[in-house]
């Protein structure tokens, strides 16, 4: 992989809680050292692999973050919303304005969402070309036949699809609640592939995606950082 460039005040900001302000005084005031000789540009340009301090103490290039978090109802899957509360609200981490969601819920769908600020391993998760497989618990409002498990086998029409959805595995739990695992995102998806059948989903909960599964000593609202097997199990996707 090759070396990445950025400004200097990026660099520091990324690796740092310093904010972009905070690190431009810093550089003029001669706190800030490249390669072992002072800065006097914010915007000078470096490897991301530069040797830079502040104070003489090193800035180490930034680690990516990963993150569960056990998304309640109400919550938006967003990164600001003027109206409700957003899933990076319940966060408590520096830097906030650099994480991102891989893998949205709907405001009323509860469980398991990814948070991160590698953008790669965001794509990983979200691209129909990894097959991210993942699993809901769906609560529903007409009583279900198991004659249905076929058609989510088969691949559903969705109203304004120009193709089937992909094979769904679906698993009876009783007559009106389903575990679904479906290796797509389309929006809406899961409401709408009930909805094609007749029936109304009143409850979504996402169990896991791909390896990864909630934890259930998570209540909802609450968030911890992913282990390394649950990252990695996310790069070793197709």
């Amino acid at each position: 992989m090759g070396t990445t460039h950025l400004r200097l005040d990026k660099f520091i900001s990324n690796a740092t809680d310093f904010s972009r302000s905070q690190v431009k005084l810093l550089v003029r005031s001669g706190r800030v050292k490249v390669e072992g000789t002072t800065a006097h540009d914010p915007g000078l340009t470096i490897g991301d692999n530069a040797v830079v301090s502040v104070d003489e103490h090193p800035v180490g290039r930034p680690m990516a973050r990963y993150f569960m978090l056990h998304k309640p109802a109400g919550v938006v899957s967003a990164t600001r919303d003027s109206k409700h509360p957003t899933a990076l609200d319940l966060l408590d981490e520096p830097r906030p304005d650099q994480l991102q969601i891989a893998g949205r819920l709907d405001i009323d769908t509860t469980g398991l969402l990814l948070i991160t600020d590698d953008g790669q391993w965001n794509h990983r998760v979200t691209s129909p070309r990894s097959q991210c497989l993942k699993t809901y618990r769906v609560v529903v409002a007409e009583p279900l036949d198991s004659g249905i498990i076929g058609k989510f086998a088969h691949g559903l029409w969705l109203a304004g699809e120009k193709r089937r959805c992909l094979p769904a595995t679906l698993e009876l739990i009783d007559n009106t609640e389903a575990l679904l695992t479906i290796g797509e995102g389309k929006y809406h998806q899961v409401k709408r592939m009930f909805a094609s059948l007749g029936n109304n989903v009143i409850g979504l909960h996402r169990l896991r995606i791909g390896g990864i599964a909630l934890d259930a000593d998570l209540d909802p609202g609450e968030y911890r950082a992913l282990t390394k097997a649950e990252i990695a199990s996310v790069n070793a996707l197709d």
